[in-house]
């Protein structure tokens, strides 16, 4: 799973709640197939997907997109 960010802000906020909820992802640079303000994305393993969720829900971390595709 990708989640791509049209600011930095919104991009700290995830890592933040991210680590501070449990997840297993990171930041990384966008990938070349999608496109985003900032030029950063949260990557989670899929089987995560259900707990980034609501992660992004529960948090009210602001995202352009959520994708599910392979790296």
């Amino acid at each position: 799973m990708v989640v791509v960010f049209g600011t930095t802000t919104d991009a700290m906020a995830m890592e933040r709640a991210g680590r501070r909820c449990g997840l297993r992802g990171r930041l990384v640079p966008v990938p070349r197939q999608l496109s985003a303000g900032c030029g950063l994305a949260w990557r989670e393993p899929a089987d995560n997907e259900d707990a980034l969720r609501r992660v992004i829900a529960d948090e009210g971390v602001t995202c352009d997109a959520l994708v599910k595709m392979e790296l």
